[in-house]
Order: structure tokens, then C-alpha cells, then sequence
């Protein structure tokens, strides 16, 4: 293992140590009904483990957010390109972006109940909403600051429009595009939970909610832990997905 990559782990260790140790402090402090500490959780993750709910409360939520972040990036990315290429599109739409982008999606609680009822598809339409916009945005801005000699070049050489866009203009806009469906994967996997507690009777956030209603705080923190580990465990496949296609596209070195 090379050392720079020891030396990343070692420091990620000590991080890790020294949030554990806050977490044992603070427990000290308070009954375990306020803050159990983490032997506590990890009994709790184990009792969760056994009786099989948790692993099923995680398929149902990976699979949730999987249906409602790809039909983010299948409407935000096209959009996207559109907008970013049309700037007649663009003033058209733009305003109509800005106003519904600031609107936090557990403002659309309400109406995703009354129009969805409750359940599954209310949990789906609010994560789709907080990935969307992110995702759009990036691209929108990506396409628009491809550089214009690139644009230039491609003319000369008679580069059609599709080519134009799939050799050219996607491989220059990725890197700003990444940084928004990164940012799309944080913001979704936070809303999964809100999402998931509009009366679902599975995944994660009933799981914390009914943990809640027991007046379970090990099982809470057990959940919460168990939605972190997932939400980096995402983040490092989106990582390995954004170098393989650097590498695709021949980017790797500039990145």
C-alpha cells in the first residue's frame, strides 16, 4: 500500500477515534434513554441485525432512492445540456428555476400526500425534487462554460451536432456536471429520510420513526449510524464512477 494512502488512513483513524471518544464523553453524561453510548448502539444494530428488519429497511431505501435519483439525472441532465446549449431556452426557463429551487422539499410534504397519498411514491417524488435541481443547475453551467475554442475546433473540422455534444461538450462540462450530482447524491440521501417518514411502513426513516415511537434512542442512533455508512459508501462508488470515466475521456491527467 503506497504510503501517501497509509498516511490518509491514519489520519482518517484518528478522526474517527476522537468522534467516538466526544460520543463515550457526552454519554457519560446523560441516562441511556437520552443518549445510549456506543456499545449500546452497537447491541441495538445487532438486535436490529438479527431479527432481519434492517437489512430489509436498507433494500427498500437504496432501492428508493436508486428509482428517484436515475429519474433525476434522466430529466435534470437532458434539460440540462438544453438549456445550457440554447440561450433563448434558457431566459425562458431560468426564471421559473429560480423561484421553484429555493422551495425546500419538505415544503412539498403536504401536497405530495394529497397527490400521491402515502406510502412509497411520495417518498420517491420528494427525493427526486432534491436531487433535480442540483443536477440541473451544474449542467446547465458546465455546458455554458465549455471553453469556445473548443467549439471553434470542432466546426473546422465539421463535427456534427450529436458528435458535437458526446465528444466534445459532455467531456468538457463533466467535471463542473459531477460536482452537482454529488452534491444531488448528499441532498437526496438527506430527503430519503424526511421522504421515507410521509407514512411509509418500511426503510430507514420508519425504521427511525418507529424506533421513536418505542422510545428507542439506541435503535435511533443505530439507524442514523446505519444511514451515514450508506450515504459514504454512495459517495466512494460515485468517486470510482467519475475516475473510470476520466479515463474514458482522456481526463485523468488534467483532473
Amino acid at each position: 500500500m503506497p504510503r501517501a494512502r497509509i498516511s490518509h488512513l491514519s489520519l482518517a483513524l484518528v478522526g474517527l477515534a476522537a468522534l467516538l471518544g466526544v460520543w463515550v464523553l457526552l454519554a457519560t453524561r446523560y441516562t441511556v434513554e437520552q443518549l445510549p453510548g456506543p456499545l449500546q448502539v452497537a447491541r441495538a444494530w445487532l438486535e436490529l441485525l438479527r431479527e432481519g428488519g434492517l437489512l430489509a429497511h436498507i433494500r427498500i431505501s437504496l432501492a428508493r432512492f436508486g428509482a428517484a435519483y436515475a429519474l433525476a439525472l434522466l430529466t435534470a441532465l437532458p434539460l440540462g445540456l438544453v438549456l445550457g446549449w440554447s440561450t433563448r431556452g434558457l431566459q425562458a426557463l431560468n426564471p421559473a428555476i429560480q423561484v421553484l429551487r429555493p422551495i425546500s422539499p419538505i415544503a412539498w410534504f403536504p401536497l405530495a400526500v394529497l397527490w400521491f397519498g402515502v406510502g412509497n411514491a411520495p417518498a420517491v417524488f420528494i427525493i427526486f425534487l432534491s436531487a433535480f435541481f442540483p443536477v440541473l443547475l451544474a449542467t446547465v453551467s458546465g455546458v455554458r462554460d465549455v471553453p469556445p475554442g473548443y467549439l471553434r475546433v470542432a466546426a473546422n473540422f465539421g463535427t456534427r451536432r450529436l458528435r458535437l455534444f458526446r465528444a466534445v461538450i459532455l467531456p468538457a462540462a463533466f467535471p463542473t456536471i459531477v460536482v452537482g450530482m454529488r452534491i444531488a447524491v448528499g441532498t437526496a440521501w438527506i430527503h430519503l429520510v424526511a421522504g421515507e417518514m410521509l407514512g411509509a411502513q418500511t426503510g430507514l426513516g420508519f425504521l427511525i420513526v418507529d424506533a421513536r415511537n418505542f422510545l428507542r434512542t439506541d435503535q435511533i442512533l443505530a439507524g442514523m449510524l446505519t444511514i451515514g455508512l450508506l450515504g459514504l459508501a454512495i459517495d466512494r462508488l460515485m468517486s470510482a464512477g467519475e475516475r473510470r470515466l476520466r479515463r474514458i475521456w482522456g481526463a485523468e491527467g488534467a483532473a
